[in-house]
């Protein structure tokens, strides 16, 4: 059951009265098993000093546990601009905070020999531990923080340490190379290429080329702050020479191009290994309580908060869909400007915190496990599960003349023959824009005009209203003079003066299309796919395939008057590499009795 109601988790936090003023900060090295040194910044609620025992809530980053300032820095300029949000939360409400320089980063010694290392894992198992053991620590530990941040809760979690009781991932990866690096089969060219620069200037302490990514840029930023011993730099400068044998984002992420596929140079290291699903198991999911967090607009970060979700089955996990981007930055509703976006994801985690680790009466128990905001309605549902129970299934078929409609075609033998245009791209106002660290004010504003290269079907005006929540299927029948392309399915909301609007995406390598039973912790959205190089089948020239997948969740209402298209391209050139590069596939696209390509609609019932 899914229904409408007043989702005002901000109430929670003006009920929750700030208790204490100031902190007390302090650094230090913990030394690893394995002789690696890594950063830790402790918060203690308060000035004052006190024997009173606290819950933690640990964040583990790359990207700067702390900002160390330039001498001229104005009086209260912000130096932890990666765990602000959540410090000026939980802090002054009686949480301690201990934020940590993942090995080969920040102040941290070590090197980091992949995206998110399985080393690092093991190191949050030992500051885990070493907090415990803390004099301030009440036994109670959480972990949160946003993407990178987020799936190191997952990977934290998954040890079943006792003392971690909750966990809230924002905008995390549930399988990193679905979720992020290969979207669909596909890499994700410009995530790759942009996100490994940030993390070069990050790990490379290089002013000038951090500067070029907003969350990091500052006149009085001095790069990471050196722990409280290191007082004249020597140690920090030592791990920063260290950190010169990180790994390039771009070669690693080149040898992946199959979700099985390892490493050239090692052969136990694969996408797996980097990812949540791969250490996720039912002592770690009933020992702890997860509340996952994304939005409409979170890259493909919102399949993977689905199929964290779907996994588990401790009966405290909830789940958060929002009309957000990624960390709920800025909100994507073209209905509506969203002036504090993050303030439901910040209450929430608060009250979840509560709920887990202080013990305390929030309400959450009474309320559903699912909320999520329906676009267009401008409105907050609730639900026991997602998708909703109850989603009602409608197949729109392509017809002639570019028509899209509920009635299967008749015709024999009939196909639309379209040619892709490289120059297709959905532009930087897009969902990934924000994923490496790019501002983005409003999503698709630009997206008008974009399908005029795109093969495109659209439906009459609506009668009446329809309620388009969930995971959209595409099914296409297609034949191809080339042996492998890629796929970018687009829905769109049509209204009455003809103007487009964004709606969802989906993007599949055809390579990728048979189906085929993928990992059992990533449960099935959608047609299975394996994405692995023994299920990899080649398009045979002149020969129809069938070729099936999910798009990515939504939300959205299609007011009546309105006409839903789907826009077909074969490239987009902003973000995602070319299938074939160099060679400009032609497709046919099948919309005969045998052959009936088609979009698959889960539709809300609306009274």
């Amino acid at each position: 059951m899914s229904d409408s109601f007043l989702f005002r988790p901000e109430a929670w936090v003006e009920h929750r009265a700030p208790r204490f003023q100031g902190q007390r900060l302090s650094s230090r090295y913990l030394m690893m098993h394995d002789g690696t040194r890594i950063a830790i910044d402790v918060h203690l609620p308060g000035n004052e000093e006190t024997d009173e025992r606290f819950p933690v809530v640990a964040f583990f980053t790359p990207y700067y546990r702390r900002m160390k300032l330039l001498s001229d820095a104005p009086q209260g300029l912000e130096d932890c601009p990666n765990i602000s949000v959540f410090r000026s939360l939980l802090l002054a409400r009686g949480y301690a905070l201990v934020a940590v320089d993942v090995r080969g980063s920040g102040a941290s010694f070590g090197v980091r020999t992949g995206l998110r290392s399985p080393k690092e894992r093991t190191d949050y198992l030992e500051i885990v531990e070493w907090i415990n053991a803390q004099a301030w620590c009440s036994g109670a530990i959480g972990v949160t923080g946003i993407s990178y941040l987020g799936a190191a809760a997952d990977f934290t979690a998954s040890w079943a340490h006792p003392a971690v009781k909750a966990i809230v991932p924002h905008s995390a990866v549930w399988d990193t190379w679905s979720n992020q690096l290969y979207p669909g089969g596909v890499m994700c060219r410009r995530l790759v290429k942009e996100y490994g620069n940030l993390m070069d200037a990050l790990d490379d302490d290089a002013a000038e080329d951090r500067d070029k990514f907003p969350y990091f840029k500052g006149d009085h930023y001095d790069g990471p702050a050196p722990v409280d011993e290191d007082t004249d730099g020597t140690l920090l400068a030592e791990a920063l020479e260290a950190h010169k044998a990180n790994f390039d984002m771009a070669d690693f992420v080149h040898q992946l191009t199959f979700r099985d596929r390892a490493l050239h140079t090692d052969p136990d290291f694969s996408s797996a290994i980097i990812s949540p699903y791969y250490y996720a198991n039912r002592e770690a999911d009933s020992q702890t309580a997860v509340y996952t967090i994304s939005g409409w607009m979170d890259g493909h970060y919102a399949k993977g908060a689905a199929l964290r979700y779907r996994w588990q089955q401790n009966p405290n996990k909830r789940l958060l869909l929002g009309a957000w981007d990624h960390g709920a930055r800025t909100g994507a509703s073209p209905y509506r400007h969203d002036p504090q976006p993050q303030a439901k994801p910040l209450a929430e985690t608060l009250r979840f915190f509560d709920e887990h680790l202080m013990g305390l009466a929030t309400g959450l128990e009474d309320e559903p496990p699912v909320h999520y905001y329906t676009v267009g309605e401008e409105r907050w549902k609730a639900a026991s599960e997602w998708p909703p129970r109850d989603i009602q299934w409608h197949t729109l078929y392509f017809q002639s003349d570019g028509g899209l409609a509920g009635e299967k075609p008749q015709a024999a033998d009939v196909a639309d023959r379209y040619t892709g245009d490289y120059r297709c791209g959905t532009g930087n106002k897009s969902r990934y824009n924000r994923l490496y660290a790019q501002n983005v004010d409003e999503y698709y504003a630009d997206w008008h005009g974009r399908d005029q290269a795109m093969l495109c079907y659209t439906t009459e005006a609506l009668d009446a209203d329809m309620e388009l929540t969930g995971h959209p299927v595409v099914r296409l029948y297609i034949e191809s003079d080339t042996q492998d392309c890629a796929l970018f399915v687009y829905i769109e909301d049509i209204d009455e003066q003809g103007k487009a609007s964004y709606v969802t995406e989906g993007v599949f390598r055809t390579l990728h299309r048979r189906i085929a039973p993928a990992h059992p912790h990533l449960p099935p959205l959608g047609p299975e796919h394996s994405f692995s190089e023994r299920d990899a089948r080649y398009l045979i020239p002149r020969e129809y395939s069938e070729v099936a997948f999910d798009l990515l969740p939504t939300s959205w209402l299609f007011k009546a008057g309105h006409r839903l298209r789907v826009a077909i391209a074969l490239a987009d050139s902003d973000h995602f590499s070319r299938i074939p590069d160099g060679v400009v596939p032609t497709i046919n696209v099948g919309r005969s009795r045998h052959r009936a390509s088609a979009i698959e609609l889960p539709l809300m019932p609306r009274q």
